[in-house]
């Protein structure tokens, strides 16, 4: 089995375990081809973000028990969709994103000196 790499060229670590999160509920931003959302990218939920993502239709705020969904809160750490953290950052607000926790497909498609910007930075 492949070790997935994160944005640093190191081995990706978790994201959060709880919430578990995760394209697979691993943990981790791990993708395939089938995960068409793109999980890859690994933020801390902000209320701002959060309140966002909810009026473009993808609502992280409210549980899902049926789902083993707990809802988010600010400050939790999330694998989001890459289109909407893009859209979101495009709009001004800022999802502070992990770097050790955030697969490298990403930089694909954002450069890692944006993702440095915004990076959270946990000690």
């Amino acid at each position: 089995m492949t070790v997935s790499l994160n944005v640093l060229g190191t081995p990706l670590e978790s994201c959060s375990l709880d919430p578990l999160t995760g394209y697979f509920r691993d943990g981790c931003c791990n993708t395939c081809a089938e995960d068409v959302g793109q999980h890859t990218i690994c933020v801390e939920m902000s209320e701002e973000f959060l309140l966002f993502s909810r009026q473009r239709g993808n609502d992280l705020l409210t549980p899902r028990l049926e789902m083993g969904f707990p809802g988010l809160l600010p400050g939790d750490r999330w694998c989001v969709c890459l289109p909407r953290w893009i859209e979101a950052f495009h709009e001004g607000i800022v999802a502070r994103v992990h770097l050790r926790a955030t697969h490298q497909a990403v930089t694909d498609t954002v450069p890692l000196a944006i993702l440095e910007q915004v990076a959270y930075h946990d000690g």
